[in-house]
């Protein structure tokens, strides 16, 4: 039976670097605050580059480790809220040019903020393993910066610019992409948004002199729901395919705020050896953050072939999902 594989990973890292110091120097804030609310310690800025060329990069280092001819890829998803352009067109078509992929392969985007990568990996999955594609292309990819008000502090301290990539391809192997869930809830969207552009508050001044192209957070209200959601998620996703925390080698949540990746790796009795943290010099960059999270423990020889991952993450929307499956890509 064939069965959908991750066949390696990669990343693209912005060479500038923001530090809570230089943050102190823009905002009414302080390094002491952020890190102890965040966990944040600096994040990286784009200058001068795109959402696709971050995520043209990340795809390009995927593919060179996953060993495969390029036009054998036959679909290629990218994840983002932070597009090169917001109606089209697409990221994932930008991307797909500049690999210069053959031009019938599918490209598209998706909308799942935080939760992008786990939307991305199961809607790869279900394309493998029905049989439609064999290799898939997905990418997390985000300039947040472009849509963060560097007046609000409470924002700004959060996000940074990044992108990660994974070849998912078919594999008869038994290190393959076990379970995936993903969810949503729109009942609580208005607690992480970004109001416009869009045909609820279309093109005007207005949008301009009320910063509503920017993201806005209610950040307590969305602490507290993540960690229960994000709890609850992880506990049945393990006790469906009946797997105990101890058997996880690497547990890799979406790096949002450390005091989320505590509070859910507590729960679980996780240890720290267990869990990969990369919040503290990348901050939150929303759908890369698990494949650069992924990426960050195979370049540190954390992540083996073979080894059993659990992602999770929760995001605008709102979305969750969680992720169990084992690594089938080469060693470094």
């Amino acid at each position: 039976m064939i069965k959908a594989s991750m066949l390696s990973i990669g990343a693209y890292i912005p060479e500038f670097e923001l530090s809570n110091i230089d943050l102190e120097k823009m905002v009414d804030t302080s390094n002491d605050w952020i890190i102890k609310r965040t966990g944040i310690k600096s994040r990286r800025i784009a200058k001068g580059e795109n959402t696709s060329d971050l995520g043209y990069k990340a795809a390009l280092c995927a593919i060179k480790r996953a060993n495969i001819d390029k036009n054998d890829i036959d679909a290629l998803l990218c994840a983002t809220i932070s597009p090169d352009y917001y109606c089209m067109p697409s990221t994932a078509c930008k991307i797909a040019n500049m690999l210069e992929l053959k031009s019938d392969v599918l490209a598209l985007d998706i909308s799942a903020a935080c939760s992008g990568f786990i939307y991305l990996l199961e809607l790869a999955r279900s394309l493998i393993e029905s049989g439609i594609k064999k290799n898939v292309l997905i990418i997390g990819a985000e300039k947040l910066s472009s849509i963060i008000n560097w007046k609000d502090r409470n924002t700004c301290v959060l996000f940074g610019d990044g992108a990660g990539a994974s070849i998912i391809g078919a594999t008869k192997s038994d290190f393959n992409i076990m379970d995936t869930h993903t969810a949503s809830d729109g009942s609580k969207g208005d607690l992480l948004i970004t109001p416009a552009p869009g045909s609820v508050n279309p093109i005007s001044h207005k949008i301009i002199d009320e910063n509503l192209c920017y993201m806005q957070m209610s950040g307590n209200e969305v602490f507290k729901v993540a960690v229960n959601t994000l709890t609850n998620d992880v506990i049945n996703i393990l006790e469906k395919n009946m797997i105990k925390s101890e058997d996880i080698d690497l547990f890799i949540p979406h790096q949002a705020n450390i005091r989320i990746i505590d509070a859910v790796k507590n729960k679980l009795g996780l240890k720290d050896s267990q869990c990969i943290v990369t919040v503290d010099k990348f901050g939150n960059t929303s759908s890369a953050s698990i494949p650069m999270a992924i990426n960050d423990a195979f370049e540190n020889k954390r992540l083996k072939k073979g080894d059993l991952m659990l992602l999770d993450a929760f995001g605008g929307g709102f979305t969750w999902g969680s992720a169990l499956l084992r690594f089938n890509g080469e060693n470094l």
